[in-house]
């Protein structure tokens, strides 16, 4: 929307300038950019004239998670990429020749690409399988730590909780230091804190160290999707971010159904002793093949290069003209959200939306052991292979995106005919999906209801295809978060 409104702007201001253009008719205003009354001035527009903004700057965040500062616009991220324009600095580094540029992640191989996405996804797939694995564990924990169900699912709040708080740390001192640094660090303490939950005597040492394991882990769900953009553009990125939405939805799939077999067959702790070989295995991957990828921060390096090549210290990247400090970049970031769950009526029904459906995904976990383990009779192990049905339902759900995506491009096309603005777009094109999606919501939770008297849970008798009854309700939740 930033980017609608700055050509709106820069035309009206060429109409200014240029008096023997004749004035056009203004576009339908069924389309137009949402303004407010605050006017700020900018220097590098024609006439230097004001023009209105909204406190809550609409710029893309270079880190996938929104906490731009106010001054920095989408024009200085095209412009990092893209390439130099008459009006900068001669001094300024950027890119030769855009994606050509040998630096440049966009001019990588596209085998080289894949690699990249596909491990920063099984990595994204290894948090989230951390997160529901651990369910599978209770009843030999709650034996061993003398504690209750409700004290033992605490360890999956404290995760998730960590999850959610951790993005709002590790996305901004990813603009300052990079994606890879981000990456190495935190799956590396990831690793650390699953050490304490295998050897763990006592639920408390638990809960602790579950807490701060999914902090660690949260980067694979807030830096990750900026790694995708970085190396794929706007015609290419389809496809490789939709495998990687994916990946956060397929773990906590997994986890009951790997998990439930560890934990029949032997102790609860070769749950964490299996998870560290995996995160393990992982972290050498990201060391080797993953490179960093963030623009600014190349863009960064090379500069430093060149003024140690010419001994020139004029020769400077746009980020280190660019005044942000840590402490200013993370206190943004944990306003911002709030900001716009409070003042954004849309923000906050699709936040409500979204709670909603992720709360009811993972109580799934705790209901399965109930519904298929007391009154079906399943083994640990089947109760696992249960989670095939929200498995099978996450992938329905991410198959359906070049639909969604088709339809979007209709919308914009729609919106160039009105307006006359390619490529411009509005965040309602996006909704579809979660629309059509909403009345499967109850429609999955009917039918996971119903099974129960249709399939007589008094008999105790195993049926394999009940736990398919649940794709409905997870493949609306996939096409929501994508």
């Amino acid at each position: 929307m930033a980017e609608a409104s700055g050509r709106h702007e820069e035309k009206a201001s060429t109409g200014r300038s240029e008096s023997s253009v004749e004035t056009e008719p203004p576009p339908s205003m069924e389309f137009q950019p949402i303004s407010s009354q605050q006017d700020i001035s900018r220097p590098g527009s024609r006439g230097n004239k004001a023009i209105s903004l909204r406190s809550l700057s609409r710029t893309r965040s270079n880190n996938g998670y929104g906490c731009d500062e106010r001054g920095s616009t989408e024009e200085d991220r095209v412009a990092v990429e893209n390439g130099p324009t008459p009006e900068k600095d001669p001094f300024e580094v950027r890119w030769e020749g855009g994606e050509g540029d040998p630096l440049n992640p966009r001019g990588f191989a596209l085998a080289r690409k894949w690699v990249i996405v596909l491990i920063i996804s099984a990595s994204s797939i290894c948090v989230t399988c951390t997160s529901s694995m651990y369910t599978s564990v209770y009843s030999q924990m709650e034996k061993e730590f003398n504690c209750s169900r409700i004290v033992a699912t605490l360890g999956l709040s404290t995760f998730i909780m960590g999850l959610g708080m951790g993005p709002m740390l590790l996305g901004p001192l990813s603009e300052f230091y990079g994606r890879r640094p981000i990456y190495l660090v935190s799956f590396t303490f990831f690793i650390i804190w699953i050490i304490p939950s295998a050897v763990a005597r006592n639920i408390q040492t638990m809960l602790v160290a579950r807490f701060i394991d999914g902090l660690s882990g949260s980067a694979f769900l807030s830096v990750a999707g900026g790694t995708v953009g970085d190396l794929f553009n706007r015609e290419q990125l389809q496809f490789p971010m939709m495998i990687y939405t994916a990946s956060p939805f397929m773990g906590p799939a997994l986890g009951p159904l790997i998990g439930g077999f560890i934990n029949q067959y032997t102790s609860w702790r070769w749950t964490f002793y299996v998870l560290l070989i995996w995160s393990g295995a992982n972290l050498g991957m990201i060391a080797f093949l993953v490179p960093e990828t963030y623009h600014p921060v190349l863009l960064r390096n090379k500069a430093r290069k060149v003024r140690k090549e010419t001994g020139d210290e004029r020769w400077k990247a746009p980020i280190e003209k660019s005044d942000k400090s840590i402490p200013r970049t993370i206190a943004y970031s944990l306003l911002r959200p709030f900001q716009l769950l409070l003042l954004e009526p849309m923000c906050t029904n699709l936040c409500l939306f979204s709670a909603i459906l992720l709360g009811i995904l993972y109580l799934f976990f705790g209901a399965f052991g109930v519904v298929f383990g007391t009154h079906h009779g399943f083994s640990l192990s089947q109760t696992g292979l249960s989670f095939l049905g929200i498995f099978i339902g996450m992938v329905a759900g991410a198959m359906t995106d070049p639909l969604w995506h088709k339809n979007y491009r209709r919308l914009i096309k729609k919106r160039e005919e009105a307006t006359g603005e390619i490529g411009g777009s509005e965040p309602e094109f996006r909704l579809p999906p979660a629309i059509a999606g909403s009345f499967l919501v109850p429609i999955g939770l009917f039918l996971f209801a119903v099974r129960m008297p249709v399939w007589d849970l008094s008999s105790n008798r195993q049926t394999p295809l009940a736990p398919l009854m649940n794709p409905p309700f997870t493949s609306i939740t996939m096409c929501l978060f994508t």
